[in-house]
């Protein structure tokens, strides 16, 4: 049986760490790298249209995952499956579901080494007895979440080897070359935001997000997607994660996730309460 998530516990502390956010780019590219996930995303996600909405629930239901309790988790599991059980098609002459039980579990892989990854590169890297626990309790989320049960390495150096494994089949595909021009002509966040502003942020906004997808892709990934990484890149990268983790040390622990759990509450509550989710989240 997992250990519960509960407060002081290792994926409280790590997996609502706001430098998670740093990885979002690089999560994304790890899962449409999956040509089942590619060809789900490329044939009913709506994210190229609205973005930023697409964003904001994504992670209205990750903060629910480890932050809104078993019984949080359990109704997001359910929603989320009956939501994707629609998702089917045909991607290289062979008919696809959205809850391929491999597909499903490596989106479930990605969501459980990005908050290792944030700390080995912005923060402190987890020591053996917390990626112990850490992985044990995401395999107890990953099971809630209907994750194969065969499909969860039973250890923490058997999940690496399956990670590494999995990304060794990855190549291009026409989904990552989308998600990548998206990022570079995404629209303004907000539609009172001036066009003459954001055109002005759109920029640096892509510039970084492009960079961080670079510099935190496994290497392998990175020369197979033809992304361009130098030692300039490596050493400013490096400066990056210096600043950020002497940063990051500044603010208190329990503050470091204080707006993913907030939010993980909060869309527990708008869940149990139809009118109110209808009210503050466009459908």
């Amino acid at each position: 049986m997992a250990p519960p998530v509960v407060r002081g516990t290792a994926a409280w502390r790590y997996f609502g760490d706001f430098r998670d956010a740093l990885l979002a780019g690089q999560v994304l590219v790890l899962q449409v790298a999956h040509p089942i996930v590619a060809a789900g995303v490329r044939d009913h996600s709506d994210y190229r249209e609205d973005p930023w909405t697409r964003l904001m629930r994504t992670v209205a239901s990750l903060s629910i995952y480890v932050y809104g309790g078993t019984k949080g988790a359990q109704v997001e599991a359910e929603r989320l499956r009956n939501l994707h059980r629609s998702f089917t098609g045909t991607a290289d002459g062979r008919r696809y579901s959205a809850l391929d039980p491999g597909a499903y579990a490596w989106v479930h892989a990605t969501l459980v080494m990005a908050p290792v990854d944030a700390q080995r590169f912005f923060g402190r890297p987890l020591s053996a007895s917390e990626l112990d626990e850490y992985y044990a309790q995401m395999c107890g989320i990953g099971r809630i979440l209907g994750v194969r049960e065969r499909d969860l390495p039973p250890t923490w150096p058997d999940f690496e080897r399956y990670y590494r494994e999995t990304i060794a089949g990855f190549g291009p595909n026409e989904t990552i070359s989308t998600l990548f021009e998206t990022i570079d002509t995404v629209r303004k966040p907000f539609s009172r935001m001036s066009d003459r502003r954001w055109s002005r942020l759109q920029k640096g906004y892509s510039s970084a997000q492009m960079f961080l997808i670079r510099a935190t892709l496994p290497p392998e990934l990175r020369a197979l997607l033809g992304l361009q990484w130098t030692e300039e890149d490596a050493r400013e990268f490096s400066r990056f994660c210096r600043v950020t983790r002497i940063l990051g040390t500044l603010v208190p622990p329990p503050l470091r996730t204080v707006l993913m759990r907030s939010v993980g509450k909060l869309n527990v509550w708008l869940r149990a309460h139809p009118w109110a989710y209808r009210f503050f989240v466009r459908s």
